[in-house]
């Protein structure tokens, strides 16, 4: 392996460690990511990477164009699916273009195991290691509401939300908490998962929501603090973070350099 050749794939990877945790933070911190990160993040991206594959590898060239342009069209399909956010499909998309095959002279994955697609589609793994964390949170999403009732002796899901369908209650369980309504108007980047419908009746309807928006979220809110002042509902409803997906994302990526593909050596050692 020629040290010019290290140099360009280490510089390859810190590259892409540095835009994505500065990426993260921003996501974190406003729920905003700059294009501009982006626009800084892949010509550098694609310079390096193809100069090191026409200097020392020109046999990867169409692979590394198949894999970019499988990436791309996988996260392009997840955005317009609402799977991903904007700025997630363009993290993988750059990820594709700085790392599109695993770093073997930077980095040893430590999982004993490595999969086909971490070395010749190392975004796809990078992809799947942070959709299997966005799920771990939900287990404990769903743990800690189901130890709720016992700490606060109140039911989860209280007058008509209770004739909500079982699937609906359990997505919500799984992506929400109960919040005070003070906590939801202080924190901009948690969003109502409940509606209350204003009239006159001693039990107003209350509706659970899945896809909460930035569009109505204030009318919600005031919607829901009417109904606690007036005592016709019970302070704490339900709410979500919008956990930034970017965080898992460079979660991801991290756990891919230096242990693999997660998912791919779960089904190695648990199946037969």
């Amino acid at each position: 392996m020629e040290y010019v050749q290290y140099i360009l794939d280490a510089t390859r990877t810190l590259l892409s460690l540095l835009f994505l945790f500065y990426a993260s933070w921003s996501d974190y911190k406003t729920r905003e990511v700059s294009n501009r990160i982006w626009i800084l993040f892949a010509p550098l991206a694609f310079a390096l990477t193809f100069v090191e594959l026409f200097l020392y590898e020109q046999s990867q060239l169409p692979f590394f164009a198949l894999c970019f342009g499988l990436t791309a069209a996988f996260a392009i399909i997840l955005f317009y699916s609402g799977g991903f956010g904007g700025a997630d499909s363009k993290a993988l998309m750059c990820i594709a273009l700085a790392l599109p095959f695993y770093p073997e002279s930077v980095f040893t994955p430590i999982a004993a195991e490595t999969s086909p697609i971490l070395k010749i589609l190392f975004p796809i793994t990078v992809f799947s290691n942070s959709v299997l964390f966005a799920a771990l949170t939900a287990i404990v999403m769903l743990l800690y509401n189901l130890l709720w009732p016992l700490k606060t002796g109140r039911q989860l899901f209280e007058g008509s939300q209770k004739k909500e369908s079982l699937g609906k209650k359990i997505l919500v369980l799984m992506t929400g908490y109960k919040v005070s309504l003070n906590k939801l108007k202080e924190k901009w980047h948690v969003y109502p998962m409940e509606d209350v419908e204003e009239n006159t009746e001693k039990e107003p309807k209350r509706k659970l929501i899945l896809l909460p928006k930035d569009e109505g979220r204030d009318d919600i809110i005031k919607r829901l603090d009417n109904a606690v002042n007036s005592g016709t509902i019970k302070d704490k409803v339900w709410a979500t973070p919008g956990l930034p997906m970017l965080i898992f994302v460079t979660a991801g990526l991290v756990v891919a350099l230096l242990f693999g593909d997660v998912i791919w050596t779960c089904i190695y050692f648990f199946i037969p």
